[in-house]
């Protein structure tokens, strides 16, 4: 077929779902909806239909971004607004459908709100306001086409791109896209032109294209959502790549751990062949392009391109020195272009739009958009896309909707498990590559954790260190040995063991593990460590020249009391649901917790009646107000 076929084709099936006579419903089916339950919603629906004879369309898509509010659930009715629902469960089903598919009740009770936007349009919700902060390019189709039907990405632009490509020479191609500005996603940021160019140049018969979907950031999940939402648009680019590049192979890395990203990513290439989009003679060019899956086994130093050739090669996944770049001698030896699922995402907007288009947006060194995941103490939590150069506060406050709880912005964590804990006072530092390194942190894949006032930093450090520290290879000396000592340093200092010259001997050997380090790794993983001594170094001297945790959140450093004067003498909550039986009744029946058995899990904290609110965390564990609590009623006193 030709592709003017296949664009027709497509067009007719499209057209039967999304401008037919009868309801469609679009049910977000992402990890995120399954794991909220929207596979029990599919199966209702499609029961209800059944049981009511109703005329109407059931289709899975994939995730809109609203992560927090899954299932949700889109109906299309013709003639009628759309209306999407969330937090949807079976139960309410036959309520939707008698009431708006097969009715005129829209149920705006249960609904989210309406949705505007249609094809080759922003889909968004008005009621949100977070989506007129965004610009979204890569999630455009996400939650709005069924990711398994590779008609619903064709008739929104879908190969268009690669269809100009074939028809372009390889370098016009690669200039196009330096001219673009588009720099790689993966977190390092390098222009992907360049790399496209040097990959070019590299005199070898067998070269090949590398997607790295290894994605083993905590937090992160911007490629796993894009890959089980519009996988095609990832596949398309790494043909363009392959093209531009003079590669007939390629891989898509991705960690086994994402079995729905890989279940659509197979269903996405074998559709894709069926067409002749992929494999030989691709759209009866002389080109052909094979593309293969390549499972990892969920080991974050994998990320590392070095060490993920050596992966995908069979081998243990150890970086090794460059030169030689992968572009000179990757896998197998051979020239190797790696790019991230994002960056290849783009490249067949950017040759079907123009490099002028896509450097329109973003800033100066940063051009285009980026996608975050969401995550921490944020309301919406989710998946976001915004122009590069939008700042902290936009991200976190405009479209993350601020802090849950109506508690205090504290920090946000970006960049991934390596990435810089930032403080209110840079919230209007613009995102962008050049911008967040300055601040001490990166762009990494995408994550930002945003923390409150019930985060401690320094156990915030630990965490992220004692992620990284044992995920290293242990290949370089300064990497194995140095996060280790850092470690042990952290664990002093959250335990009320620290010592003031520690925060130094910290920055000292954060330094060496960033300098001597070979990769990504190595040379980040100390960024947490220097950006919470950088910005939140009281809260270091409050644990090591107080004994106190500020935050209330380093288990040594604080201590569970029942405050007699709030305490119901007749409630057993907190007795019931202490795990280790520390705490008793007195002969005056107020309850008292054996310090010396609480292991400080919080569970009498959490099963207290708010109207008492009886329970305290304290810190230094000494400090207890003598006008609340009494030696008599069997607790430390105040420390004088």
């Amino acid at each position: 077929m030709t592709f003017e076929e296949i664009q027709k084709q497509a067009k007719s099936d499209w057209d039967s779902l999304y401008h037919g006579e009868v309801p469609h419903i679009l049910i977000g089916t992402a990890t995120c909806g399954r794991a909220a339950g929207a596979l029990p919603v599919v199966e209702a629906f499609n029961k209800e239909l059944a049981t009511r004879n109703a005329q109407a369309k059931v289709t899975e898509v994939g995730c809109i971004g609203l992560c927090s509010l899954e299932p949700l659930v889109t109906i299309i009715k013709p003639g009628s607004f759309t209306v999407c629902y969330n937090s949807v469960t079976p139960q309410v089903v036959s309520t939707l459908v008698e009431g708006y598919v097969l009715g005129d009740d829209p149920c705006l009770e249960l609904a989210l709100g309406t949705v505007e936007g249609g094809e080759g349009e922003a889909v968004y919700i008005p009621e949100l306001s977070k989506f007129e902060h965004e610009l979204r390019l890569i999630l455009r189709n996400c939650g709005y086409i069924n990711p398994g039907n590779i008609n619903h990405y064709i008739v929104n632009g879908g190969y268009n791109g690669l269809a100009k490509a074939l028809k372009m020479e390889p370098m016009a191609i690669i200039e196009e896209v330096k001219k673009s500005g588009l720099r790689g996603r993966g977190g390092a940021g390098f222009p992907t032109g360049i790399k496209w160019e040097l990959c070019r140049q590299a005199s070898s018969e067998i070269k090949y294209v590398i997607c790295n979907a290894d994605e083993g950031d905590p937090g992160a999940f911007m490629d796993r959502v894009v890959l089980e939402s519009d996988p095609q648009q990832v596949i398309e680019g790494m043909i363009v790549a392959g093209y531009a590049v003079g590669a007939r192979d390629g891989f898509i890395y991705i960690r086994a751990e994402y079995p729905l990203a890989i279940e659509r990513l197979k269903v996405a290439l074998e559709q894709a062949e069926k067409l002749g989009l992929l494999g030989d003679s691709i759209l009866g060019s002389d080109f052909s392009f094979h593309i293969k899956i390549a499972q990892g086994a969920g080991a974050f130093v994998s990320g590392a391109e070095t060490a993920l050739m050596m992966a995908i090669e069979g081998k243990r996944s150890m970086p090794r020195p460059r030169p030689p770049y992968p572009v000179e001698s990757g896998l197998w030896g051979k020239p190797t272009l790696l790019n991230n699922v994002k960056t290849y995402a783009y490249v067949p907007l950017i040759l079907s739009h123009g490099a002028e288009w896509f450097s329109s947006m973003g800033s100066e060194g940063s051009k285009g958009t980026a996608v975050f995941a969401l995550a921490g103490k944020m309301v919406n939590t989710g998946l976001a896309e915004v122009a590069m150069g939008t700042t902290l506060q936009e991200l976190i406050f405009d479209i993350g909707g601020g802090i849950w709880g109506g508690k205090q912005f504290k920090a946000v964590q970006i960049g991934g498990p390596s990435g810089g804990c930032l403080p209110q006072s840079m919230l209007d530092t613009p995102v962008d590559f050049d911008s967040l390194r300055e601040a001490g942190a990166i762009m990494g894949s995408g994550g930002v954790i945003a923390m409150d006032e019930g985060n401690c930093m320094v156990d915030a450090a630990k965490f992220f260190l004692d992620f990284t520290q044992k995920e290293s290879c242990g290949k370089c000396t300064t990497c194995r040995l140095g996060t280790k000592q850092m470690l042990d340093i952290l664990e002093d200092v959250t335990a009320g063991r620290g010592r003031i010259e520690d925060v130094d001997l910290l920055v000292e050997l954060a330094e060496d593990v960033r300098d001597g380090s070979l990769c990504g790794l190595g040379r980040t993983a100390p960024n947490p460590v220097l950006t919470t001594i950088r910005y939140f170094r009281d809260e270091y001297e409050a644990h090591i020249l107080e004994k106190r945790c500020p935050a209330l959140v380093c288990k040594e450093l604080i201590a569970y009391y029942i405050l007699p004067d709030k305490c119901e003498r007749g409630c057993e909550h907190c007795v019931l649901g202490c795990p280790v039986e520390a705490i008793t009744t007195n002969e005056k029946g107020i309850k008292v917790i054996d310090q010396t058995k609480c292991t400080k899990c919080g569970s009498c904290e959490l099963v207290c009646p708010p109207e008492y609110n009886a329970v305290v965390r304290l810190s230094p564990p000494s400090l207890v107000p003598s006008s609340q609590v009494k030696e008599s009623d069997g607790v430390i006193p105040e420390e004088k």
